[in-house]
């Protein structure tokens, strides 16, 4: 391989042929004129290659200067206001060059006074065991030997004395000759320039010097005693700047979280998250100001930090006075959702905590569901759905749980679980519904009671699953609660109510997970009594901060759990809270596609069959009242009278027919009274009215508007 190359002195044609004309280009227009100064005479030519300096037209004129002497002079102001404020503080320049004093005169001290204090005192301790001895020989009435033997501890304890005086003279030569070194060096260069300052400038060169001198001292001392740099007292995290206590004491003054001379204290250093994505601190608020009050005061300190307040996380922690602050530089959750995990899972086993989000930390948030029950809110398309769908695919792939699913909405959510289901409604029909409660309560829950009596224990457990096959979970999950109620008839919403509060209550010991779920989260949505009894609640964006406390609790968005602050474009992200006591946390539900919802089922599918808990294949339940609306569809006429609801009866159910010996007052009475009860049965309330018959003559009987309505 060969370069070619033009030696440097010569000319590059290319080159020439790219530059050609350039300082000849045709002089700008007259309106341009004021903004492009002449060089040597001739007007300022367009600058393609960008070799001129990049500064505008009008910053070069008249109006330009002025303009930029009041920018300079405001920030001139505002930057000796910050300096004096500054200097009132221990980031002042008098508090560093005391501190670079101090630090000067500890380094001359060195380490060395340890030593002589500790040969001191040894010193001192030799000292006395000499002036014992001296005192036991000096006594008068002692045998000869005995005065010996004292004589000689006494010469002995004298030499240990001298000789430990002797170390004790030597360690304080020694400090005194190495402070008197670390002195002169530290004195040379302050003596060098101040000489040389007055020897060469005079006076006003020896006040260099000592200014040189100062603003080493500075240097030395900008740090204080625990670590922290001075920064600006305008600095934020949003700006890019780094998070210290001084900042934090602003800005949480500034938020009136604490007062004017109040102070909070650090209790772990301002850290950046191993991933650069947040700073962390842990605080305590001074006396009398509860965790409560900054909890509450997140857009404040969202704007002191000059980030929104999406990206401010505070969480209180073991007690009341402290806090974790967390401060993202980017608002979190805006990225592609995270892959779901059952997506690799073989099986699952409900016994065991079940991963369903993600915290801003990266935490995976795994929730147990024994004992739990489940509220889901937000408003359409805050990911409700998709949330739900994360215990409901966990139950699909545990063979020991059987799914109850009804959907107010009417909509395709629940259809992929069709196959799996034991009962299960997607056209939001309140007497479906009222089926399934029904069911439940009747036929699943006592056998489940049955099995806790027959092994007497107080509750099911994942060892007595072990041992019984009669033990499994049962999810009954219910979506838009307010549509059902909004479609039944007066009697229906009574009955639907009891029986959704009895088999919440009774049913926890039991295995028996409930999950409701709502777009618009009030009072309507689901009962207060109901709801008071749903453990685990997850809150997606709302519209208001009542609605957001109406699924987390009364006060909750005070104190800073506001689901109203999540923004629409995270998606799947609501405060989760596990339990009556702990805090909510702002999670991202794992989110799971159309195509990969269907490929989880269809391994569940498989699953179940191999199992044998596929549910039973049956018809749809046929109730009285679809007899009655197909009875009076069949006349034509949008009536029925109860002749011919009777002749239809009689035909589909064996107990409406007439026997030989029944008069037409007995079978009337007896089918009449039938009929009543079936309807009872079933929550349905319709009256009988008069109805026009085929010759034109009026009976009583019932009209299909009517009997379409009480559904």
């Amino acid at each position: 391989m060969s370069i070619e190359s033009i030696p440097s002195n010569d000319s590059d044609p290319e080159w020439e042929q790219i530059v050609a004309g350039y300082l000849n280009t045709p002089a700008p227009e007259p309106a341009l004129q004021s903004a492009s100064p002449a060089i040597g005479g001739q007007a300022r030519p367009v600058d393609p290659m960008g070799d001129t300096p990049l500064v505008p037209g009008w910053a070069r004129t008249t109006g330009g200067w002025k303009g930029r002497a009041d920018v300079g002079r405001i920030n001139s102001t505002r930057k000796f206001r910050r300096w004096v404020r500054r200097q009132t503080g221990q980031h002042g320049h008098a508090a560093q060059i005391a501190r670079g004093t101090l630090r000067i005169a500890a380094w001359v001290n060195g380490v060395e006074g340890t030593e002589v204090a500790k040969t001191k005192h040894d010193a001192a301790l030799a000292h006395r065991d000499y002036k014992a001895a001296k005192w036991d020989h000096d006594k008068r009435l002692m045998s000869g030997a005995e005065k010996d033997k004292r004589r000689k501890a006494m010469d002995h304890a004298s030499q240990d004395a001298e000789a430990y005086m002797g170390k004790y003279r030597k360690a304080r030569k020694q400090a005194r000759s190495r402070r008197l070194w670390r002195a002169a060096a530290a004195l040379t260069p302050i003596a060098t320039a101040e000489g040389a300052g007055f020897g060469f400038l005079g006076l006003s060169g020896g006040v260099l010097a000592t200014g040189a001198t100062a603003v080493g001292l500075a240097m030395i001392g900008r740090r204080t005693t625990d670590g922290q740099l001075y920064m600006d007292r305008d600095a934020k995290v949003g700006n890019g700047d780094r998070m210290t206590d001084a900042m934090i004491n602003r800005v949480y003054r500034s938020a009136k979280v604490i007062g004017a001379e109040e102070e909070v204290k650090l209790l772990s250093p301002c850290t950046l998250t191993a991933d650069g994505s947040a700073w962390e601190v842990r605080l305590e608020l001074p006396d009398g100001i509860p965790a409560s009050k900054a909890l509450g005061a997140t857009a404040q300190l969202a704007n002191g930090f000059g980030v929104s307040v999406q990206q401010i996380s505070q969480a209180k922690g073991a007690r009341e006075d402290w806090l974790t602050l967390r401060v993202t530089l980017k608002v979190p959750f805006t990225g592609k959702p995270n892959r779901g995990p059952l997506l690799a899972a073989d099986k699952v086993n409900l016994w065991e905590p079940q991963p369903m989000a993600v915290s801003e930390r990266g935490d995976v948030t795994a929730v147990e569901w024994f004992e739990k029950t489940a509220l889901f809110g937000g408003e359409p398309g805050s990911g409700k759905s998709a949330t739900a769908n994360n215990p409901l695919l966990s139950a699909a792939l545990d063979v020991a749980a059987d799914l109850y699913l009804a959907d107010g909405k009417g909509g395709f959510d629940l259809s992929p679980f069709e196959r799996i289901a034991q009962m299960i409604d997607t056209d939001g029909d309140p007497g479906r519904l009222l089926a399934i409660l029904r069911h439940v309560w009747e036929h699943v829950l006592p056998g489940l009671k049955q099995t806790v009596k027959d092994h007497r224990v107080r509750k099911f457990s994942e060892a007595l699953a072990a041992q019984d096959k009669r033990v499994r979970w049962t999810v009954l999950y219910i979506d838009e609660w307010a549509s059902y109620m909004a479609a039944a008839s007066p009697e229906q919403q009574k009955e639907l109510e009891r029986l959704l509060r009895l088999i919440t209550q009774q049913g926890r010991a039991y295995a028996v997970f409930v999950i409701a779920a709502t777009q618009k989260p009030d009072s309507n949505a689901v009962p207060t009594g109901i709801r008071d009894i749903l453990s685990t609640r997850w809150a997606g964006r709302c519209m208001t901060p009542e609605a957001s406390d109406t699924i987390l609790g009364k006060g909750r968005a005070s104190a800073g759990y506001n689901a109203q602050r999540i923004l629409k474009s995270q998606r799947g992200v609501g405060y989760l809270q596990t339990g009556e006591t702990s805090e909510p946390v702002l999670t991202q539900s794992y989110f799971y596609t159309d195509d990969e919802v269907e490929a989880i089922l269809r391994r569940a599918y498989a699953l179940r069959a191999a199992a044998g808990v596929l549910p039973a294949v049956t018809e749809p339940e046929i109730t009285i009242l679809d007899h009655l609306i197909k009875a009076a569809s069949a006349t034509g006429r949008g009536v029925v009278t109860r002749a011919e609801l009777f002749s239809y009866l009689a035909v589909v159910d064996e107990q409406y027919g007439r026997t030989e010996e029944e008069s037409d007052g007995a079978y009337n009475a007896r089918v009449g009274k039938t009929l009543a009860a079936a309807l009872e049965a079933e929550g349905v309330s319709v009256e009988a009215v008069k109805v026009p018959t085929d010759d034109g003559s009026r009976s009583m009987g019932y009209r299909l508007d009517d009997l379409q309505g009480a559904r």
